[in-house]
């Protein structure tokens, strides 16, 4: 059997009883240690708070004890190569609060993995990593405007779940080649933890080579902010793979999406969701961010001779969903496999499609590949415009987007590879993906790289989403 020591990180009583062993100090952090500490890997237990700076060693394996939470103004550092388990069924997270910081900067050769410790793994084994900044958002909390309570029960006694302020430039640190597998934790009906939450994080954080594997929930959400993130990979997880709320007005450029077409979510499950606010206020700022390049694999997969469009899970819903009064734009990707593909949904709260009468929603140069009903409209049932489905198909065509027929138009190398091997998700020769990438729209001139392919892959040279990443069920 593994043993594991306690890291205290609580002012008070150790919660665990350890014998044989004894107290050193790292970081100024106590660590009840069992052995000789002889210079063998450790498995050390974090819980409580992280109330000043510490560091985790790639030598040592820790395991997170319920919600752990780095605060004070602390900043936990990671080293390339450290493991962090979340305790089995305990619903461990890891919450950097507002203020602190988490340096995780693994390098290609080295990622740093979140996981679970079970030797069979699945989805929801722990519950995930939860992010809050400083930077704006919409939401409110007791009255507080411009401050949220972020979701999944996390412990506000203390303010530890509060997000959100008025620093857009807001720094919670580094997410760089990391891995976070099998997390989600539906505290309760849509109130989860997701496998990766971020809570007004600002721009000053940098998110970059980061996958969400087999998330419980959603892969990566986003409560308002400001934050930036490339190369993101959201694998085959339970609920959405891209949500966006209360105001997140950050830039995405390169991400993937893949999901498994047996595995959807009670409440519907899409590549992209997004709304201004559950009520779909005209609160700001407004749900604005921009995506750009992303390469997205649904649950079908057509050719001109087969589908199994009759076999994936009946919750399956859109490739994507923006309601809600939210702004979001995307640009120069691709959406394979959906039952809808683009879904403008007015029903609720100000209409939706404001947003494209004003241009501060865009889509463009885009494909649709393989989805049933590649464009659907909601109208507003409160506030009925004179928008329409003939103008979204109007508003589609015109900006340069295209509808391709089966999965296989795209003409991807292999990107629905089985589970265990890496897929390819490069454009194979005559991909429509190869060229049709367009920077002018003023949205794309600050921040974005411009490049001339549509999609997160450049060509089969280009393996970005490979060697630190993990493709295993």
């Amino acid at each position: 059997m593994k043993k594991f020591v306690l890291y205290s990180l609580m002012l008070g009583t150790l919660a665990t009883t350890v014998t044989a062993c004894r107290n050193i100090e790292e970081d100024g952090q106590t660590i009840v240690q069992n052995g000789s500490g002889s210079g063998s890997t450790e498995n050390l237990i974090l819980s409580g708070k992280i109330t000043s700076n510490l560091t985790l060693k790639a030598n040592n394996i820790y395991k997170l004890r319920g919600l752990v939470y780095v605060t004070n103004g602390a900043t936990l550092t990671i080293e390339p190569g450290t493991k962090i388990v979340g305790e089995a069924d305990k619903n461990g997270a890891l919450i950097i609060t507002r203020g602190s910081k988490i340096m995780a900067e693994g390098t290609a050769s080295n990622p740093i993995i979140f996981t679970s410790e079970k030797p069979s793994p699945k989805r929801g084994d722990w519950a995930g990593l939860v992010i809050l900044g400083a930077a704006p958002t919409n939401a409110s909390f007791n009255g507080q405007a411009g401050v949220g309570e972020i979701e999944g029960g996390i412990n506000n006694t203390e303010g530890l779940g509060l997000y959100g302020g008025t620093n857009a430039a807001d720094n919670s640190g580094v997410l760089k080649y990391v891995r976070v597998e099998y997390a989600g934790y539906a505290f309760l009906p849509d109130k989860e933890i997701n496998g990766i939450t971020f809570g007004g994080v600002g721009s000053g954080t940098t998110v970059d080579y980061v996958q969400v594997s087999y998330a419980n929930d959603d892969s990566f959400e986003w409560f308002g902010g400001t934050v930036n993130c490339s190369h993101l990979i959201a694998y085959k997880g339970l609920d959405d793979d891209f949500d966006t709320d209360n105001g997140y007005s950050g830039k995405v450029q390169f991400g993937i999406a893949v999901r498994d077409s047996q595995v959807a979510d009670v409440s519907g499950s899409n590549a992209f969701e997004s709304d201004n606010d559950a009520n779909g206020s005209s609160l700001t700022p407004k749900t604005s961010a921009t995506f750009s390049n992303m390469t997205i694999i649904g649950p079908i997969n057509s050719s001109s001779t087969s589908t199994n469009v009759g076999t994936i899970n009946s919750l399956f819903q859109n490739a994507l969903q923006i309601r809600r009064n939210s702004a979001i734009s995307v640009f120069n990707s691709v959406f394979t496999g959906y039952p809808v593909g683009l879904f403008i949904d007015a029903t609720k709260g100000t209409p939706t499609d404001n947003n494209i009468g004003n241009s501060s929603l865009a889509f463009q140069n885009n494909i649709l590949a393989g989805t049933v009903t590649p464009l659907k409209f909601g109208a507003s049932t409160s506030s009925p415009t004179a928008f329409t489905l003939a103008d979204l198909t109007a508003w589609y065509t015109a900006n340069g987007n295209s509808t391709l027929t089966y999965t296989a138009d795209v003409k991807l190398t292999n990107a629905w590879a089985p589970a265990g091997t890496t897929p390819n998700f490069s454009p194979a020769s005559g991909s429509p993906l190869l060229t049709g990438g367009v920077f002018t729209n003023t949205k794309l001139t600050s921040w974005f790289t411009a490049v001339t392919y549509r999609g997160a892959v450049k060509d089969g040279n280009d393996t970005w989403y490979a060697g630190w990443t993990n493709y295993n069920l």
